[in-house]
């Protein structure tokens, strides 16, 4: 073979290389999130991720939990608690017709938290039958209430603690989520008011990230 062959060879291989390239990289963009479409949708991805922090809190059945081992699917942590009389169960109704719109496939792969603000009576029973009103995948979390507020504080959602002297108190607290990936790190934000149309769409292009 001559040189020249070899350099025509060598150049066909270089242009195909680049043409598979191009091929891929156009076919798969329409599966990958765009960043103004995610933030038109309410999601908000932070620069770099935020580690969890490294506490325990108990789920709706009196198991613990290690928040900094939340791996494997994509948590969307809401704070709130039970007794509340409007954001939360809005909230929460949100979060159900928002799997439920989701791709089955994708649909396991999001798990809704509810992080209480509330532990004075949000007792791990009383989470269970609350969240039981909202079909099952969603779980809830209660513990001492300064382990709540770190994490609120980690994860950058403060809330304001009740005075639990008093009679039907209520709990000032946000209504966004904190988006926590797969590999257990704070992604970003959802703000609210939920918009579960547009996080149906922009979700699964997200959540396809991880593979």
């Amino acid at each position: 073979m001559t040189r020249i062959q070899k350099t025509v060879l060598v150049l066909v291989a270089v242009v195909a290389l680049i043409v598979g390239l191009t091929v891929h990289r156009v076919l798969n963009s329409s599966a990958q999130a765009n960043p103004a479409a995610l933030l038109d949708a309410g999601i908000v991805l932070l620069p770099q991720t935020r580690p969890m922090p490294d506490l325990r809190l108990t789920d709706e059945n009196g198991e613990p939990v290690q928040l900094d081992q939340l791996e494997g699917r994509w948590t969307l942590l809401f704070f709130g608690y039970t007794f509340c009389p409007d954001i939360c169960p809005a909230t929460l109704a949100e979060l159900r017709q928002l799997r439920s719109g989701l791709p089955e496939a994708l649909r396991d792969r999001v798990q809704p938290i509810l992080v209480t603000v509330d532990p004075h009576r949000d007792t791990p029973e009383q989470l269970r039958q609350y969240l039981g009103f909202f079909g099952a995948g969603f779980k809830g979390l209660t513990g001492p209430m300064e382990g709540i507020q770190t994490l609120a504080d980690a994860v950058g959602i403060p809330f304001i603690p009740a005075d639990t002297s008093k009679e039907n108190y209520t709990v000032d607290h946000s209504g966004n989520l904190a988006l926590i990936g797969p590999d257990g790190s704070q992604h970003g934000f959802i703000r609210a008011p939920l918009k579960t149309d547009k996080l149906a769409e922009q979700l699964p292009k997200l959540i396809g990230r991880d593979g």
